[in-house]
C-alpha cells in the first residue's frame, strides 16, 4: 500500500509502485491498466522494468464490469 499527497499524480506514483512490484516479482511480465495510464508510462515500463503495460480502453457503450478470461475483472469493456 502506498499513501501519497493529494497533489501527486497517479502516473508518478505508478512508476514507483510498478518498480517496487517488478523488483519483488521477477516473473511478472505484464500488467493491465485503464486508459489514464497511456503515453510515457507504457514506454517507461518496457524500457526500465522489462514490463509490458497493456492499456485496456473502456467503451462508453458498456456499463458495469466485465469478466477478464485471464483472471480478474475490469470496469472497462472487453478487449476483444
Amino acid at each position: 500500500m502506498m499513501v501519497t499527497a493529494a497533489d501527486v499524480g497517479d502516473r508518478t506514483v505508478a512508476r514507483v509502485l510498478l518498480g517496487q512490484v517488478a523488483g519483488a516479482q521477477h516473473l511478472l511480465a505484464q500488467v493491465w491498466a485503464d486508459g489514464d495510464y497511456t503515453g510515457s508510462l507504457v514506454e517507461y515500463c518496457l524500457a526500465a522494468l522489462a514490463l509490458m503495460l497493456a492499456i485496456i480502453k473502456r467503451s462508453d457503450d458498456v456499463k458495469g464490469a466485465w469478466y477478464c478470461p485471464t483472471g480478474g475483472s475490469s470496469s472497462a469493456s472487453s478487449p476483444t
